[in-house]
């Protein structure tokens, strides 16, 4: 699809794309992969589509054994990773019951909504506001590196979970990465997936999530009045070179989404704050820095440069073990 760089692309929307939904009490479809998955993700869709409304029970394990045709240990399997998502809880030999509907995104999958959102059984969209070539200003220069005005890509687009409003992404891309996106049509899937297709070198990023409140352009996009809290991931994406590439600023509804970070013993994440101009945003340092699927990490224009060396949370500290 050709598109303008000098000014934005504008997109109709596209037509919402549902999955099918198996009804409580009804033979589901055979699935390919392991059985608890297939469990897994048919009692996930049912929840965060309201099919199973927060503090309603889900069926007993017997009931879902015989839906199934599955054993009880593979259904305490995909009963285990929703409690561990956070998604239901109770239990005790009672059965489970709906917690949340935000789906929790696991910091491994942050280079690519579509993807996440097909791991977990949910069908990705979007609709593009605008792909623009202009100067790069504000924020947006200090996290690449760049002058103000030094031309950027930037792209504006609403994505969408199951046809729903979800999250309004902001990207603002180096010229030589962003101008892959001209030749795409960013309706049609993931700018990622693209842009790694073309051998754009997106090798490792940091990320900061705190709270933000909808801006006009927020509450258009999301549906919610101007001014309504949504949870905010910004990340800064390296090449192997350790060159910012990409700075992004997403904004979440935050009763649609969730963040998790599974850490060991052997590689525990130690909690720091960095002081920025809204609040204490919380940010965790890894032992493994330099992988994007590892830890987040504060925008080093956020950090602090005269902090109290006796200061706990002081940034240039070593992590406590």
């Amino acid at each position: 699809m050709a598109q303008s760089s000098s000014s934005p692309r504008t997109a109709p929307p596209p037509q919402a794309q549902q999955a099918p939904l198996a009804r409580p009490g009804q033979p589901t479809q055979p699935s390919h992969g392991p059985l608890h998955q297939h469990v897994l993700g048919e009692l996930r869709r049912r929840i965060v589509s309201g099919t199973y409304a927060i503090g309603d029970s889900l069926p007993s394990e017997a009931t879902l054994c015989a839906e199934f045709s599955i054993s009880r240990g593979t259904v305490r399997q995909a009963l285990g990773t929703l409690r561990s998502e956070g998604l239901i809880g109770g239990g005790q030999g009672r059965p489970p019951v709906v917690r949340s509907r935000a789906v929790p995104q696991p910091f491994e999958t942050f280079l690519s909504f579509s993807r996440w959102a097909a791991g977990v059984g949910r069908v990705p969209g979007q609709r593009t506001v605008e792909v623009a070539r202009r100067g790069v200003q504000g924020v947006a220069a200090d996290a690449l590196g760049l002058e103000e005005g030094t031309p950027v890509v930037e792209v504006l687009r609403l994505r969408l979970l199951d046809g729903v409003p979800a999250m309004v992404e902001r990207d603002t891309f180096i010229e030589p990465v962003g101008r892959l996106i001209f030749e795409f049509d960013p309706d049609s899937g993931s700018i990622y997936d693209h842009l790694i297709s073309r051998g754009a070198d997106l090798h490792a990023a940091r990320h900061v999530i705190d709270a933000v409140a909808a801006d006009e352009t927020d509450a258009g996009l999301l549906e919610v009045p101007a001014g309504a809290p949504l949870l905010r991931e910004r990340r800064t994406t390296r090449n192997a070179a350790g060159v910012p590439v990409e700075y992004a600023d997403d904004r979440y509804l935050p009763e649609l989404a969730a963040f998790t970070i599974d850490n060991t013993q052997d590689t525990s994440l130690s909690m720091v704050r960095f002081p920025t101009a809204s609040a204490a945003a919380a940010s965790l340092v890894s032992p493994t820095a330099g992988r994007a699927d590892a830890a987040a990490f504060a925008d080093p224009a956020e950090h602090t440069e005269h902090a109290d060396p006796t200061d706990p949370t002081d940034p240039k500290q070593e992590p406590s073990a």
